[in-house]
């Protein structure tokens, strides 16, 4: 019998990552990260200053991502993550820096 593997389903992360986060390549290497994790979405700078990152895959390579932006490895200082977890759509196909 096949054993469901645990964090292989695909899901969705909404993330607002809050901090120093535009104007230093925040997003270019976070769709790096996310592209060499095999990722699909996006990293998009809104108007107050934070970065809205949206994500789908495997719940294992989107829970490394989510672990690399709340890390001191992602660019800029990042305060605070907002992150929201959901089912994901399959409506993501390769990752845009917006």
């Amino acid at each position: 019998m096949a054993h469901s593997g645990e964090h292989t389903e695909a899901v969705r992360l909404a993330a607002v990552v809050h901090g120093t986060v535009q104007g230093v390549g925040f997003r270019y290497l976070t769709a790096r990260k996310a592209r060499g994790l095999q990722l699909a979405g996006s990293a998009v700078n809104r108007a107050d200053g934070t970065v809205d990152v949206v994500v789908e895959g495997p719940e294992t390579a989107v829970r490394q991502l989510l672990e690399w932006l709340e890390s001191d490895r992602a660019p800029g200082r990042v305060s605070a993550v907002d992150a929201t977890f959901g089912p994901a759509t399959g409506r993501l196909h390769g990752f845009e820096a917006g």
